[in-house]
């Protein structure tokens, strides 16, 4: 599913334009984009998940394209993990 169609089933479930959808939900991936940059900040939302940020130490790999071996550099990633009410969602328990 895209973003238009995630627009278009929340303005008609909320009952709203689709304009004012679109904006909630660019409100909702702005704020979680902003809470992770800065670093250490959870974001823990009921019936869906946690987002959160892990750092990744930097560890040796190799070049695909030529077979030499590198360092890749450690970094910051985000990660997402599931609630146990979403996680019974997929699995039809719920």
């Amino acid at each position: 599913m895209r973003k238009p169609e995630i627009v278009a089933l929340v303005s008609e479930r909320a009952g709203i334009t689709k304009k004012a959808a679109a904006q909630a939900l660019s409100a909702f991936v702005d704020t979680i984009h902003t809470s992770l940059q800065d670093q250490g900040k959870k974001i823990r939302i009921a019936d869906l998940g946690t987002f959160r940020v892990i750092e990744m130490g930097a560890r040796r790999g190799v070049n695909p394209r030529t077979g030499k071996q590198m360092t890749i550099k450690a970094m910051n990633l985000p990660r997402f993990t599931p609630s146990k009410a979403l996680k019974g969602v997929v699995l039809g328990k719920r």
